[in-house]
């Protein structure tokens, strides 16, 4: 079973369930895919809710093998789900919402970015802006 708070999602995908987990190591591979300069940029173009079927392949594929399916992109491409398309969709908003924060990861557990404090001019201490996709 999957555990959300260490972001995993589950997918039935040709009639089996699968765990699928965006690890340090499946962000760097997505990183390259897209050609990203870091984490926040790949978490930025996700932002813009704009998801081509190959980006829901390579996302998809890079849940599956971090959470150590040995699957290629060729493979997941002939996979299918009982929802058909939008059951792709639901399967990359579910895995990028646990791995980078939204609405429903924000309610269950929220993410409190790792930034070191700041002092401003005047002396205050705040912190930088959160990650993007998670909330104060």
């Amino acid at each position: 079973m999957a555990n959300k708070h260490r972001g995993e999602v589950t997918a039935r995908l040709d009639g089996k369930d699968y765990t699928l987990c965006l690890t340090l190591g499946a962000l760097a591979e997505m990183e390259q895919a897209f050609g990203a300069e870091d984490m926040v940029a790949l978490a930025g173009r996700f932002e813009r809710g704009r998801l081509s079927a190959w980006d829901a392949i390579r996302v998809i594929g890079a849940g599956l093998r971090g959470a150590g399916h040995d699957v290629t992109d060729e493979q997941v491409a002939a996979m299918r789900t009982d929802e058909g398309a939008s059951g792709f969709v639901t399967i990359v908003v579910d895995l990028l919402e646990v791995t980078f924060g939204g609405e429903e990861a924000a309610s269950a557990a929220p993410v409190q970015p790792a930034v070191a404090a700041k002092k401003s001019p005047s002396g205050e201490v705040g912190s930088a802006a959160p990650f993007p996709g998670t909330t104060r």
